[in-house]
């Protein structure tokens, strides 16, 4: 059987480098990672594959058209696992263009051009061609106290970025249903994890209890998310690719809600561990005027790709926040460079 050529995008970033990492190392798939390298995007989270023999790196953005025309002539995928993206809310507040262009006009491009390709296939090659596009839980909206997303949720966002994926969801699916295009969707709850870009809140608040600063929580702190581990999310993708049923949506969450102050008492308890000369470090807990259009709620039923695809999450809360807050203390090297450079810890998306 010949080894499956993967095209994946945004692959220099949280997720996609953690579902290339997944490929080449575990599954032995051959991968173009295309990625423009905006902020996010670190090439030292690719350095276990950097060399491998099936891994490729294209630096190319997805709004180029004729690039990934070029791209997709050339590497010749049997499948592509789109996760290229804008995807900090707080950023998408003050920067909305930014997100509109990647996010929807991006996915156009991208649609187009693998759609292009698609047609030219051989029959069997054609049958094969899967086209995954990888969203969030953020494009349903807030839940109150009780209930969870379904495939079947309305959507309902709230802020710019989950709008502009909101409308990557619909583009995708319009291709699926005009033009027959093989699309699969799947919906994450928030993922955590290695080599996460230090704005998201849990690399965020390790590092600043790492240097004594303030951590800050949005309003009371009483915001639930779901959290996923970022491996297990890779596992669940390469599965709904390969064993989804096309033109479906698949919903990805660990099951692990937790409240905002939640999650920051959990790290300020590992760093007493870890770091006991800066305990505790609760006293560094400050709240602060909370994000505009903040949802409450977000929580991911995973009945669907559990039950018929058979995945389950692996990480606990506790056992992939433990992991996590070792990686970040033990990898200085990774996070140091961002740290000082691009993003130094200050508040963002705060409309004047």
């Amino acid at each position: 059987m010949e080894r499956m050529k993967i095209i994946v995008t945004g692959g220099a970033g949280f997720i996609g480098s953690a579902v290339c990492r997944y490929l080449v190392g575990e599954e032995g798939v051959e991968v173009l990672n295309i990625d423009k390298l905006t902020y996010a995007a670190n090439l030292a989270s690719l350095a276990p594959i950097a060399d491998a023999p099936d891994y490729h790196f294209l630096q190319a953005d997805i709004c180029d058209r004729d690039g990934m025309h070029r791209a997709f002539e050339d590497f010749a995928p049997d499948a592509v696992m789109h996760l290229a993206a804008e995807s900090h809310v707080d950023r998408s507040i003050t920067g909305a263009a930014e997100f509109l262009e990647t996010n929807i006009f991006g996915t156009f491009s991208l649609l187009e051009a693998a759609r292009a390709y698609w047609q030219r296939l051989d029959d069997a090659r054609r049958a094969r061609f899967r086209f995954l596009h990888v969203s969030t839980d953020e494009v349903y909206g807030s839940l109150g106290a009780d209930g969870l997303f379904a495939e079947t949720t309305a959507y309902d966002p709230s802020s710019p970025y989950s709008a502009s994926k909101a409308a990557g969801d619909h583009l995708a699916m319009a291709w699926h249903r005009t033009y027959g295009f093989p699309v699969l969707i799947s919906n994450c709850s928030n993922n955590y994890g290695p080599c996460q870009f230090p704005e998201k809140l849990i690399p965020l608040m390790v590092l600043n209890a790492l240097h004594g600063e303030p951590l800050p929580v949005y309003g009371e702190g009483r915001n639930v998310r779901d959290w996923l581990h970022v491996e297990d999310h890779a596992r669940a993708l390469f599965l709904i690719l390969r064993e989804g049923r096309l033109g479906e949506k698949y919903n990805v969450g660990g099951r692990n809600e937790r409240s905002n102050l939640e999650v920051v008492h959990a790290i300020c308890a590992l760093m007493d561990r870890f770091r006991p000369r800066g305990a505790p470090h609760e006293r560094l807990i400050t709240f602060v005027a909370d994000r505009p259009g903040h949802d409450l709620r977000y929580a991911i039923d995973a009945s669907k790709i559990e039950g018929e695809l058979g995945w389950r999450a692996r990480e606990t809360f506790e056992t992939g926040l433990e992991k996590t807050v070792r990686w970040y203390l033990e990898n200085e090297d990774w996070w140091r460079p961002l740290r000082e450079r691009i993003y130094g810890g200050e508040r963002l998306g705060l409309i004047a």
